[in-house]
């Protein structure tokens, strides 16, 4: 009896072979790339060709390299800022040479003007040669200057060009005032209706204007230190009583003016 009581305990229900087996989940709940909707009955109102709808995600680009831009930038920035010392330098430099040399320009004064010839020949050609004193003043206490070659100076009645010359090579040191003897001469081609008013003005206003313009290059020297080449323009403006040769000319009216410098 007691061996069919343990038989009874080791006898252990199985699983019904007959029974039909349910398939197991090969596919996933919900689709893939789909949200779970918070209402579970949406599935069964979607209708069959209603698209099932899908998460988008944003697309993130990626930012250029700003790596070219910020050298181009540093090297802009580096050149402003040299160019900007340099401008500061030089105009330190200039105001300290300006405090310690106080530069003046030079003072030019035509003291007397002399006719050698001024006459009309039978074809017409106007011939002139002038003898010129002219006062150069170099006012600057520390500065002197040096009177290039290639100089030119020149006498205009109107707009015609009655002579030419130029001023001889000399050396102006400090409060300097030299005098200067320069001869002008010139010729006129087709100068009867020049001449003829000429003697006109003279006739009727007892003057003649003239023009003498100057294009001096000079060095300046400041101290000890020689610079550069530049050139001046000086411009001088004449009333004499006549222009007729081998007479006296006094000069009635005489002002000279710097009209600019130029490298």
């Amino acid at each position: 009896m007691a061996d069919h009581n343990n038989q009874q305990k080791r006898i252990h229900p199985l699983a019904d072979v007959e029974a039909p087996r349910s398939p197991s989940p090969t596919h996933p709940l919900f689709p893939r790339n789909t949200s779970k909707s918070d209402n579970p009955n949406d599935d069964h109102h979607r209708s069959p060709s209603q698209p099932i709808p899908r998460r988008t995600f944003p697309v993130s680009h990626s930012k250029p390299p700003k790596r070219k831009r910020s050298c181009l930038c540093r090297l802009l920035c580096w050149t402003f800022s040299l160019l900007l010392i340099l401008i500061i330098a030089v105009g330190i430099t200039v105001g300290v040479i300006y405090l310690i040399f106080r530069p003046k320009m030079p003072k030019f004064s035509v003291d007397q003007l002399q006719v050698v010839q001024f006459n009309l020949s039978g074809s017409n050609s106007l011939s002139a040669t002038f003898d010129a004193r002219i006062t150069a003043t170099n006012p600057n206490k520390r500065i002197g200057i040096y009177y290039e070659g290639g100089s030119n100076i020149e006498a205009w009645y109107e707009e015609t060009n009655l002579a030419r010359g130029s001023f001889p090579k000399f050396y102006q040191g400090h409060r300097n005032t030299t005098a200067l003897t320069v001869i002008m001469t010139g010729q006129t081609e087709d100068a009867s209706g020049l001449f003829n008013r000429l003697q006109q003005q003279q006739q009727e206003t007892g003057n003649i204007p003239l023009n003498l313009k100057v294009k001096q290059p000079v060095r300046v020297k400041l101290g000890k230190l020689k610079l550069f080449k530049v050139k001046f323009r000086v411009r001088c403006r004449l009333v004499v009583d006549s222009l007729t040769a081998q007479n006296g000319i006094r000069i009635q009216n005489s002002s000279c003016k710097f009209r600019g410098i130029r490298l």
